[in-house]
């Protein structure tokens, strides 16, 4: 069962219905005990870093997530989701993140040029570090398989985590893995088949 975490941050409807449609069995909660339960979670997010934390944090729900990915659990965090892995962010300030994958969550406007807008908005093309293997969510994906981003904050400084870039004025963190813990800043619900082939390989990534 996949279990996406519900707390009061995220677009659940469409993203249970994604993974439905890869015949996944989801859930979505945020009962602890479900959690636990569950063989994956997913942590969906939109919105402020700080808001969004703060809720974790509120329910304890921050804890739960922690000691289930250090079990072994994948776990996949989009979007926001993706950027709460990381050790911090600078949004609106400094913020503490679960620190699931090094580094810190950073504005783009830091790295692209002034002509282009903020947020980052619309379909770009995916784009694998040659010097390592591919992440096993991506294995169905082909060099420059377009996904949908809307962010105005990327992931920096992640190291080997990274797994795949995406050119917007620079190349910016796409996705990142520190072993059973995945994320991308892309959201697969709302990137077609593309999309939809990442959530199913998702599925069936062995537990470590």
């Amino acid at each position: 069962m996949v279990a996406i975490v519900d707390y009061g941050v995220g677009n659940l409807f469409s993203l249970k219905s994604s993974f439905a449609q890869v015949g996944a069995e989801v859930t979505v909660t945020g009962d602890p005990a479900i959690l636990h339960t569950a063989d994956r979670i997913v942590l969906p997010g939109v919105g402020a870093f700080g808001d969004a934390a703060a809720k974790l944090w509120a329910t304890d729900l921050n804890r739960v997530l922690i000691d289930e990915a250090r079990q072994g659990k994948p776990l996949l965090g989009i979007c926001l989701g993706m950027q709460l892995l990381f050790e911090k962010s600078y949004e609106y300030g400094e913020h503490p993140g679960l620190g699931l994958v090094p580094g810190a969550v950073r504005p783009i406007r830091e790295v692209v040029p002034e002509d282009l807008k903020i947020p980052h908005i619309g379909w770009n093309g995916l784009h694998f570090p040659a010097n390592r293997e591919k992440s096993p969510i991506f294995r169905d994906i082909r060099e420059n398989d377009c996904v949908y981003f809307v962010h105005s904050y990327y992931g920096a400084d992640c190291g080997d985590c990274l797994t795949a870039t995406a050119e917007y004025g620079a190349e910016l963190t796409a996705a990142v893995q520190n072993g059973n813990i995945y994320g991308t800043q892309f959201h697969p619900e709302k990137s077609g088949s593309v999309g939809l082939s990442i959530l199913k390989a998702f599925c069936e990534v062995t537990p470590s």
